[in-house]
């Protein structure tokens, strides 16, 4: 008598944007799952043409599209994590925290893209309000940069010695846990604040890579946290080793040139199979 299958792959969904130029949204994290031994899937929100230079056009996905992707991937395939990236409408958001809700999805990992690396806006100003309210409470994190933290709490963070305070505001908009990246700041490390509900706080520093090729470290990062949640890590050890997957991603980046700007990272620099996991019921 032939067994049926025991095993299943650890399954992260990407709900986010497209990027044309491979570097950032849906394509750095289907890299990012795939490096880390996870089963990527997408439900896309936005296309954009863009490529190492910049942003030139973002065309809007409909939200009953949204909602029909999101459907598909989890009442089939179901999902172990969720990673979130540009949600460029109020209609787009109240999608995902419904979807959310309706199937109690594990693992909400909110990257707040709200600015690209070659500084374009990527998101409305009247979105930001519908973001805050409706995906802080639901996402098990939220992982801002100092431009987007600065968007969100009405002021610059002007130094490693402001990070505190900073996380401590943007907990207080309703997240249950932030990860302020301090990688904007100048000088020879790159300190980040890891501040959960609890009170638990957590500084992480390393050393700055120089590099040119720095596109999509955002979604990498969050991706990366969002595929260690889906293999059983908790929160803090999903941080540390993203940071460490990201790390050596950028390193393998530096000597290489992809187009004329601001180049993406080398996801793939050691890539682990797919990890297996035993079967039992999820959401989806």
């Amino acid at each position: 008598m032939t067994q049926g299958p025991t095993q299943r792959y650890a399954r992260v969904l990407s709900i986010a944007g497209s990027d044309s130029g491979g570097g950032a949204g849906i394509q750095a994290d289907l890299k990012t799952f795939a490096a880390l031994g996870c089963y990527g899937m997408t439900a896309i929100t936005a296309l954009t043409a863009q490529n190492t230079l910049g942003v030139t056009g973002i065309h809007g996905v409909p939200p009953a599209f949204l909602k029909a992707q999101i459907q598909a991937v989890v009442e089939d395939i179901g999902v172990d994590a969720v990673k979130l990236g540009m949600l460029h409408a109020p209609e787009v958001v109240e999608v995902v925290a419904w979807a959310i809700d309706h199937y109690r999805l594990p693992n909400v990992v909110l990257d707040p893209v709200m600015v690209a690396t070659s500084g374009d806006r990527l998101i409305a100003a009247e979105t930001v309000q519908v973001l805050v309210r409706e995906l802080f409470p639901r996402a098990a994190v939220i992982t801002p940069n100092l431009d987007e933290a600065a968007l969100l709490i009405g002021h610059a963070i002007d130094g490693i010695g402001a990070l505190d305070g900073a996380a401590d505001e943007l907990l207080a908009l309703g997240a249950r846990a932030v990860l302020l990246k301090g990688g904007h700041l100048p000088g020879s490390e790159v300190v980040d604040v890891l501040l959960q509900s609890s009170g638990e706080r957590t500084r992480l520093a390393s050393r700055r890579i120089e590099s040119r090729n720095l596109h999509g470290t955002g979604c990498t990062l969050s991706s990366a946290i969002a595929a260690h949640l889906a293999l059983g890590a908790a929160l803090p050890e999903a941080v540390e080793r993203a940071r460490a997957y990201i790390l050596g991603a950028m390193a393998a980046a530096v000597d290489v040139q992809v187009g004329a700007g601001h180049g993406p990272l080398n996801h793939g620099f050691a890539p682990v199979p797919t990890q297996r996991l035993p079967l039992r019921s999820s959401a989806g």
